[in-house]
């Protein structure tokens, strides 16, 4: 396992990590959950993601209960979670980062994993009704009270980050340091171009996610949507559209040819891409069972296989 800086912070994380959106509650228990996470911790990973509105809050105490079972050492591993879409109905509780929603719902998080802090702390959405100042002082707080390590953001625009980076420096806050962005080779303006100055003058860290674009790049979609599939769950319909693209479905068909050439699966492949991006301090990788994890994880060996005349045919696809 390669372990990266997150951004020009101290803390480094391993080059994969395993993410619990969809797969804990849903489709994993907390055995499963063990058996995964251990597979994982095992072969290096040490950042394991969640976030509160991952099944609204039990993707957490799913986590939570495989961690008490695993037993291991607190400062080996690091787990995060993200707050902004609530899991109440309230006025000040849900699509929100205000301080009062965000002071009590580390709180809420933190009962619900059974542990004292977290390693990072998100604000999963970008909120136009509260001050990004507000903010900036809510997260700075949970930084300084010890429940969060570090804090950034998830699908902020680069000018958002900036706001909110400029605010803590003026005032000797915390900053935040790490971006969450989806970023997979069918998904790349934002990451390579919106972003560009953030890594550039920032050093901003990131942990990527949907690496194979909710399962399109490993084309199980080529020929329709299997059953028991992630676009077939409820509540997931959205993904429908999304996996029946038929452009994205051409593009995924063509390299699904550079995979076979190389003799690695196209999910292996995909993964590797992003790994050979220096912007990308940790891809979060999802599974459904043990096998997908170990699958996953061989991804780390492929990266030298992508040579840059593999690259350039990569490119050629999906440019």
């Amino acid at each position: 396992m390669e372990y990266r800086h997150l951004g020009r912070s101290g803390i480094r994380v391993s080059a994969l990590s395993l993410g619990s959106w969809v797969t804990f509650h849903k489709q994993v228990d907390v055995d499963k959950a063990v058996e995964m996470m251990a597979a994982a911790y095992d072969a290096g990973v040490n950042f394991f993601d969640n976030a509160e509105a991952y099944a609204k809050g039990k993707s957490e105490e799913v986590m939570g209960a495989a961690l008490k079972k695993l037993g291991w050492r607190r400062s080996s591993y690091l787990v995060s979670t993200k707050l902004y879409w609530g899991i109440n109905e309230g006025i000040n509780e849900k699509n929100t980062l205000n301080r009062k929603y965000l002071l009590e719902a580390m709180d809420g998080s933190l009962k619900r994993f059974g542990l004292d802090h977290v390693d990072l702390v998100y604000c999963h959405r970008p909120d136009p009704e509260t001050p990004i100042e507000e903010t900036v002082w809510a997260m700075h707080n949970i930084v300084n009270s010890g429940k969060a390590m570090y804090w950034g953001s998830s699908e902020w625009s680069a000018m958002e980050i900036i706001a909110a980076i400029e605010i803590a420096e003026r005032h000797h806050l915390h900053k935040p340091v790490m971006e969450q962005p989806e970023y997979n080779l069918l998904h790349r303006e934002r990451f390579e171009v919106e972003y560009a100055r953030l890594f550039k003058d920032y050093g901003y860290g990131t942990t990527t996610w949907s690496p194979l674009a909710s399962g399109l790049l490993t084309g199980k979609y080529n020929n329709g949507v299997p059953e028991g599939s992630r676009a077939t769950l409820e509540n997931y319909d959205w993904l429908i559209e999304k996996v029946t693209n038929q452009d994205a479905l051409n593009k995924v068909k063509k390299l699904g040819k550079v995979a076979d050439e190389l003799g690695v699966s196209l999910a292996q492949m995909s993964i590797a891409w992003l790994l050979k991006n220096p912007n990308v301090s940790t891809v979060i990788t999802g599974a459904s069972r043990v096998e997908q994890v170990r699958e996953n994880l061989k991804a780390m060996d492929v990266v030298e296989k992508l040579t840059p005349d593999v690259m350039e045919k990569i490119e050629e696809v999906i440019k």
